[in-house]
């Protein structure tokens, strides 16, 4: 049979079960997959291409004859496994924070930079999802126009801190409709109860006053786009939304920005789905971006408040588990 031998470090996770529907939806040539997780999955069973497969346990010795790794097991993970996996002759594809701001490991976004991949040396980084969200629409406005600044607003579903997490918000709005309190809502994966509640991005906070993952936004894009110029600051913020994130995106570029050029240049192009409806309120929503493979990419409009008509403003919304993180991955192994 042709094709490659695939492992999956993390399969028993969200972006790991995401992993394989990705690799079956899109055909990626796959004659032999390793499922791998920590040794409290081993005896568990995944479904791939309706065959069951056994979840063995991840351990330096699990990738020997593979040719291709996807992981998704977090940061300590991949620093300890990865570079055994490219000792035995394995490119990873690491969807962790672990490796991207490494000068020797191309962080890669398809539709953005693809030629960057031939520079890898066995490790490839997958981007943040809320950095992989919003530079895909930035992109092409950026090739036009050339950005200057950005300034993003985000709203980071429950799906982006892992399935726990999605259970605990479930958890958590059955027991206040059901108008119970106490142990019922009391957060485990969170800092703050998620039900019917909003709150700060839940990663660090340095001493600058910015948590980890605004940071990432600011550094992966200088580093995906080849600018360090550019300027950049967010705001994440968690919201009580199942799947897919969502971002306000203000824009300076260095000239004047026709708003009708920028909405076609959007509608063409890749990776991307202009939902702009004026007339019926409709704009891009996480219910409808789930499960989907584009970023939408709507409220386009000119930034009132620069009168020299180099600002734009967008919202966006795109699901976190698939391009954000899942299908980013396969597609960088696809260029592979």
């Amino acid at each position: 049979m042709s094709g490659k031998s695939v492992a999956i470090a993390g399969v028993t996770g969200a972006v790991g079960g995401e992993f394989l529907k990705v690799l079956e939806q899109r055909r990626f040539p796959v004659n032999r997959l390793k499922c791998l997780a920590s040794a409290r999955s081993v005896g568990k069973q995944v479904t791939f291409q309706g065959e069951a497969l056994p979840v063995e346990e991840l351990t330096e010795k699990s990738f020997a004859g593979v040719e291709l790794a996807l992981f998704s097991a977090g940061g300590s993970i991949s620093k300890r496994f990865a570079p055994a996996a490219t000792a035995a002759g394995c490119v990873v594809v690491d969807n962790s924070s672990a490796f991207r701001m490494d000068d020797n490991v191309p962080l890669i976004v398809p539709e953005i930079n693809p030629g960057d991949v031939n520079g890898h040396g066995g490790i490839i980084a997958n981007p943040n999802c809320s950095t992989i969200i919003m530079v895909v629409p930035v992109w092409p406005l950026h090739q036009k126009f050339k950005v200057r600044r950005i300034v993003c607003a985000t709203y980071q579903a429950a799906s982006g801190a892992g399935a726990r997490a999605m259970q605990e918000l479930e958890t958590q709005t059955r027991a206040v409709l059901d108008g119970l309190d106490g142990e019922q809502l009391k957060p485990s994966v969170f800092p703050h109860r998620i039900a019917f509640n909003l709150f700060s991005h839940d990663s660090p906070i340095g001493a600058d006053g910015y948590c980890e993952e605004e940071r990432k936004m600011v550094h992966e894009t200088r580093k995906i786009f080849h600018d360090p110029e550019i300027r950049v600051t967010a705001t994440c913020v968690r919201v009580p939304i199942l799947r897919a994130h969502a971002e306000a995106i203000n824009l300076e570029f260095a000239r004047e920005v026709d708003e009708a050029e920028a909405r076609a240049i959007l509608a063409a192009a890749p990776g991307i789905k202009l939902v702009d409806d004026r007339a019926n309120n409709h704009f891009p929503m996480p219910i409808e971006v789930s499960g989907q493979d584009h970023i939408h990419v709507g409220r386009v409009r000119r930034d009132i408040s620069q009168p020299n008509g180099r600002g734009l403003d967008i919202f966006v919304a795109g699901d976190q588990i698939l391009k954000g993180a899942a299908l980013n991955a396969v597609q960088i192994a696809e260029l592979l």
